[in-house]
């Protein structure tokens, strides 16, 4: 059996858009779609993973709300040290692996982090990336991405002495020729602890990493009120007319 840390982390605060991790997005607060889908990962992988949720926060008012619908998931007060927005996100998994391997008196196999500005995942996505992390033993870390609607080597430019040329040098015609391209969309990571324990760079992509395809929604993560906006709107559409995430929205709502 696979001992698995499912990691939600979230600032108090930001610059780009305030206390977006407290808004409400189409009824339910936005943290609920991620500590939902992990609870669903924990309870469908019972037989096969010993899965541990902790939510890494600076925000009582965070850890209130996610307290008072889920109780089972841990939580982890984080350090000043931790809280400004230059700190880069592989440091606050290591505090995570640290605090609950100390903790718990075990030794995690994998790392699952799930981003709490990213609610618009399908029922089966973080299972399905975990399952290609077990298929890919070659890779340490397997992430989310949608396919690029521009590709570098087709409809990209650069400037330079004033000059626009494309991105990359190439010859295609069409974008279909072009080699495929694809946008880390910041929702799932599954790492495998041993690489995450083991780092000392905090660069998450110097690893051997795979990737895991998401459903493209046009809005790659929650950054601004405009992003938020839009994010509900499309949601709503999808929450209505696609059975996978019907479904997702169901779990939300229990």
């Amino acid at each position: 059996m696979n001992n698995i840390l499912i990691t939600i982390c979230g600032r108090a605060g930001s610059k780009g858009f305030k206390n977006k991790n407290l808004k409400t997005f189409l009824g339910s607060p936005l943290v609920y779609y991620t500590a939902a889908i992990a609870e669903d990962f924990r309870n469908r992988l019972k037989d096969t993973c010993n899965t541990t949720i902790c939510l890494n926060t600076d925000s009582k008012d965070l850890q209130k709300l996610v307290n008072e619908k889920y109780k089972n998931i841990e939580l982890i007060d984080r350090c000043p040290e931790l809280g400004g927005d230059k700190v880069p996100k592989m440091a606050v998994w290591h505090n995570s692996l640290n605090l609950m391997e100390s903790k718990f008196d075990l030794k995690y196999d994998y790392v699952i982090d799930l981003d709490i500005t990213s609610p618009l995942r399908q029922i089966d996505d973080v299972v399905n990336a975990y399952k290609i992390k077990l298929d890919r033993p070659d890779c340490q870390l397997i992430y989310s991405v949608c396919e690029s609607r521009r590709n570098p080597y087709f409809n990209m430019v650069k400037v330079e002495n004033g000059v626009a040329k494309k991105f990359a040098s190439s010859n295609f015609t069409t974008r279909q020729e072009a080699p495929s391209v694809y946008d880390m969309n910041a929702s799932i990571y599954v790492i495998n602890a041993d690489y995450l324990r083991d780092d000392k760079e905090n660069m998450l992509l110097n690893a051997k990493s795979g990737i895991y395809e998401m459903y493209d929604t046009a809005v790659l993560d929650i950054d601004s009120e405009q992003d938020f906006e839009l994010m509900e709107v499309i949601a709503k559409y999808l929450f209505e007319k696609v059975d996978n995430f019907k479904k997702m929205k169901e779990l939300v709502e229990k």
